[in-house]
């Protein structure tokens, strides 16, 4: 079931968009965070010290909400893809983050934009691993390093687009403001979403991706591979009953995200994590469990099959935990910076998130090209030791927002996301197309929920180290020093076709 030159490219076109707004929402909290959360919180503009430190947890939670979200979705749309088809289920996955992002405009209360984060992820994170196995499927595997590189980068512009919103935010506030008061919305309404940076607005922008799911259903086509699945009857073996594991699973989430938010002795936090971990593993893994015993495959591939995921979940945590409990909180810390140094300071955050995310772009390339010349094992190693170097030295060479702290921070971005083009040439080779979708989401984004916890971590050690990103940031970066011993247990894929 060939599909033509045209079906290719539009099924690009349609993931590029979807994974760059997938960057907008990733993007978008990290930019927001601060004014939200001092407006949420209920402390004053230019918060002390101490309120300061009650904002950092808030931060934390709010991004292991997200993260656990995420990861929930690509286990819940991934099942669905594998199920019902790539294409309508990344048009849902889509459909879902663009509401509820919007939705993040209306919150009133911290724990409110915990939820919204949280179901907007589930979107996000869905339509990451369908558009990853919709794109490499439908182009056969063929330039496999460019499109990986352009799933990177994609997702990184939507970063930069966030920057750039919110450097014009006074223009683009005037503009909606203008909007909204033409269609007939209250003044007070209008003004208390225009309030404290904008930031209500650039949330309700989130629901631009909505329009792109008219266009997938329209015009995309769905992946020859997964027709061929449904003919020959496999796709039959997905059940729904099967996603209680996925709900169970999101409870114990819930349940490590509310003991790390307490002030808790750390033996309990630990235990709580542990055990937590286990549970979410287990019901993340249940629907393939079910899958496989109903599909018949022998004991061999299975065991295959969940050591793949194995490997998979664990190359991915490493940057993902690094880029949200590290990376991520750059822009904090530059507001931070900022706001010592009056005007000069005032834009830190945006122009941070921008020169971070060029950065990101431009790296995505360079991990997924990287990969597909020298090898998968080779490349994955030499982006760990990369990443290490430059996250030690941004972290320790910094105490002002200044001309080096945007170019070191270019070149952080640039390093360590690269590993975000090289998660999309891996992952798709570890597994073979009747899990391709469900293996590959739950390998990325199972290592979300570590990430999530590392999250909490940052917010734990700001707190300890009295507001100290420097410090904080650098614990969690030393993280790299494990992937580059998981590396060696991965097998090596360059040269070989995807897996039928």
């Amino acid at each position: 079931m060939a599909v033509s030159l045209r079906g290719r490219w539009l099924a690009l076109a349609a993931a590029l968009l979807g994974w760059l707004f997938d960057g907008f929402e990733m993007g978008l909290f990290p930019v927001v965070a601060r004014p939200a959360l001092i407006e949420l919180v209920g402390v004053e503009s230019l918060p002390s010290s101490e309120q300061d430190r009650a904002i950092g947890p808030w931060n934390g939670t709010i991004i292991a909400g997200f993260l656990v979200g995420a990861a929930a979705g690509g286990v819940l749309f991934g099942w669905l893809g594998d199920r019902l088809g790539r294409v309508r289920a990344m048009a849902m996955s889509i459909l879902t983050y663009a509401l509820f992002s919007g939705l993040g405009a209306l919150v009133t209360h911290p724990w409110q934009m915990v939820v919204i984060r949280f179901v907007a992820a589930l979107g996000m994170g869905g339509e990451w691993s369908l558009g990853v196995a919709l794109v490499m499927e439908i182009w056969g595997g063929h330039s496999r390093g460019l499109l990986a590189g352009l799933i990177g980068a994609a997702a990184n512009f939507g970063y930069v687009l966030v920057a750039l919103l919110s450097l014009s935010i006074v223009e683009v506030r005037e503009t909606l403001t203008g909007i909204l008061l033409w269609l007939g919305i209250p003044d007070s309404f209008v003004e208390r979403l225009a309030a404290n940076s904008g930031w209500r607005l650039l949330m309700l922008m989130g629901m631009m991706p909505a329009l792109l799911t008219l266009f997938i259903r329209l015009f995309v086509p769905e992946s020859g591979n997964w027709l061929r699945e449904k003919q020959s009857g496999a796709t039959r073996s997905w059940a729904t009953r099967d996603l209680v594991g996925v709900f169970v699973g999101v409870v114990a989430c819930g349940g490590i995200m509310y003991v790390w938010s307490q002030d808790t002795a750390l033996a309990v936090r630990l235990a709580v994590t542990i055990l937590g971990l286990v549970i979410v593993a287990a019901g993340y893994l249940y629907p393939v469990q079910r899958y496989l015993n109903r599909s018949g495959e022998t004991a061999a591939n299975r065991r295959v099959i969940y050591g793949r995921l194995a490997l998979g979940t664990s190359l991915s945590a490493v940057p993902l935990l690094v880029t949200w409990a590290s990376v991520m909180w750059t822009a904090n810390w530059a507001d931070q910076l900022g706001q010592s140094q009056g005007e000069a300071g005032r834009y830190a955050k945006q122009w941070t998130q921008f020169s971070s995310a060029s950065g990101a772009v431009f790296g995505s390339f360079g991990g997924a090209i990287l990969g597909y010349v020298i090898g998968r094992r080779l490349a994955y190693l030499g982006l760990c030791l990369g990443s290490l170097a430059i996250a030690l030295l941004f972290f320790q060479t910094n105490d002002a927002f200044n001309a080096w702290f945007l170019i070191s921070v270019f070149f952080l971005g640039f390093v360590t996301a690269a590993f975000y083009g090289w998660l999309p040439l891996y992952l798709p080779e570890l597994f073979p197309t009747r899990v391709r979708a469900t293996g590959q989401g739950l390998s990325f984004n199972f290592g979300r929920i570590l990430a999530a916890v590392g999250a909490l971590q940052t917010g734990a050690l700001l707190k300890s180290l009295g507001g100290s990103y420097p410090q904080a940031c650098t614990l969690v970066s030393l993280i790299y020093l494990v992937g580059m011993v998981v590396i060696w247990l991965a097998p090596e894929t360059k040269g070989r076709p995807l897996p039928e």
